[in-house]
């Protein structure tokens, strides 16, 4: 199918190279791989070009899945991503935004901003892959909305001391002073206690919590940028001012403020926690999803892990807007409740459900037809043919 790739940014790879959270996950469940295809294979190509090697994905490691999570290099990362997408034939368009969505005679006409200003092209379907469902709602998609959001990560990570050499009592005392006295937020630190230990001990990286924010639109973005450098700004200073980090320094600050929520599309089916906890094997489901529930708080996480042998789906009828057609949605926005969402948000379900919805993008366009008319069978087998894994095809 002709496509056009649109990106806000300067760089594909959404929250992996704007957000700097490089470590995808998660590819397998219970020692078995249950995401494959368009996105596995380039994060692969990444981790083989850098001469890294993939852990050890049959062992379970105690529950910890963040050891299954795998570390790719951003900037090839992105290379590699550019190389694809244009070798595929596909159009790609950096630094423009949605302007406006309206109906047209054979499907939508997309006003784009560029830097050059405004101009129109037209297209038989819409993926929103935003996040936010942006796109979705400029089509009057309705979309749903948490009284209550989690926080969102400024990734930084520091350096310039050892921490072994730390007197951590110290710190954790001066931490709770200063906590105490305002000039730093407990939820600077993280979520984990006790607090400054669990930053400087890791030197950083996805930890500092950036609360009461809300991002889907540009001014809370504008907000979620502006509040979590001054976070990184608190914890600059106090650290300066402790023995042995005088000459603690940040050597990477990532460029965005990572967003685990901000709202979900009212779709024609709605992921469930106990469909998703349960392992439900949806009758249109497109693909796999594994992950704890992992619903972040100001200052905690709200999670747990899935049972032994459970492998949630997702269904195609989470990825619809209830309404409207034309519109496929992939990635965090798709229909679920919050705790289900907390956990099918990450980024290897989005790898999925961004190949899933590609996918029935390109039949809809050539059948005609709105993407939940298409035979499941139809569906499956063009995604089979890029190499991902078809619900209830796992090997035993």
């Amino acid at each position: 199918a002709k496509t056009l790739l649109v990106e806000k940014t300067g760089v594909l790879g959404g929250q992996i190279t704007s957000a700097g959270v490089n470590y995808p996950a998660l590819f397998h469940a219970h020692g078995k791989q249950v995401i494959a295809g368009i996105g596995w294979d380039l994060v692969r190509a990444t981790v083989d070009l850098a001469g890294e090697k993939l852990a050890d994905f049959e062992r379970d490691h105690g529950g910890k899945h963040w050891i299954h999570h795998i570390r790719v290099d951003m900037a090839l990362f992105a290379a590699l991503a550019d190389e694809c997408v244009l070798e595929s034939g596909a159009t790609l368009l950096f630094h423009t935004m949605l302007g406006a969505v309206e109906r047209a005679d054979d499907g939508w006409t997309v006003t784009l901003c560029g830097k050059e200003g405004l101009h129109d092209v037209t297209a038989k379907m819409l993926v929103d892959c935003t996040g936010d469902a942006n796109a979705a709602q400029l089509a009057g998609c309705e979309v749903v909305r948490q009284d209550e959001l989690q926080p969102g990560t400024i990734v930084a990570h520091g350096a310039g001391y050892r921490f072994e050499d730390l007197d951590m009592g110290a710190i954790e005392s001066a931490a709770a002073a200063a906590i105490e006295r305002g000039e730093v937020h407990i939820e600077d630190f993280g979520w984990s206690d006790p607090p400054a230990r669990a930053w400087l001990g890791t030197y950083g990286g996805n930890r500092t919590h950036v609360c009461d924010i809300d991002a889907e639109t540009s001014e809370g973005k504008t907000e979620a940028e502006i509040e979590g450098r001054r976070a990184l700004m608190r914890l600059y200073r106090f650290f300066r001012a402790q023995p042995g980090l005088e000459n603690f320094h940040f050597t990477c600050v990532a460029p965005e403020c990572g967003i685990r929520e901000t709202v979900t599309i009212r779709g024609r089916k709605t992921i469930a926690l106990d469909d998703y906890t349960g392992g439900r094997l949806w009758d249109d489901a497109v693909c796999y999803s594994f992950y704890p529930i992992d619903l972040h708080l100001p200052h905690g996480i709200k999670g747990w892990a899935l049972d032994e042998g459970i492998v949630p789906t997702i269904p195609r009828g989470a990825m619809l807007p209830e309404g409207v057609g034309g519109v496929i949605v992939a990635g965090r926005c798709i229909s679920g409740d919050r705790l289900a969402n907390s956990a099918y948000r990450v980024q290897a379900t989005c790898m999925a459900t961004g190949q899933a919805a590609g996918a029935m993008a390109a039949l809809s366009a050539r059948e005609g037809c709105d993407a939940e008319r298409l035979p499941m069978a139809q569906i499956h087998d063009l995604l089979r043919r890029h190499g991902a894994i078809i619900p209830g095809e796992l090997p035993d």
